[in-house]
C-alpha cells in the first residue's frame, strides 16, 4: 500500500516487468494494448480491466493480491 492506504498497482507492475527484464513494448504486445495504456497503467493515469489484472497476473505468475500489493 501506498502512504495514502490504497493499494500500489502501479509500483508493483513496473517492479514486476523489470524484474522479468521486460520493456513496455514487449508488454504492451503480450496483452493485445498500446505502450502507451502500459505507460499509463504504471504512472497511475489510467487503470487496468479486472479481465487484463488476470492477464497480468498470469504473464508475471503472480496473485491478484500480489499484483495490486493487497496484504491478506
Amino acid at each position: 500500500m501506498d502512504q495514502s492506504g490504497n493499494v500500489d498497482f502501479r509500483r508493483n507492475l513496473k517492479l514486476l516487468r523489470t524484474a522479468k527484464g521486460m520493456g513496455q513494448r514487449e508488454l504492451a504486445e503480450l496483452m493485445n494494448t498500446t505502450i502507451k495504456t502500459i505507460s499509463h497503467w504504471e504512472t497511475g493515469y489510467s487503470e487496468p480491466s479486472i479481465v487484463q489484472l488476470i492477464c497480468l497476473a498470469d504473464i508475471f505468475d503472480v496473485t491478484l493480491d500480489d499484483l495490486v500489493g493487497r496484504d491478506v
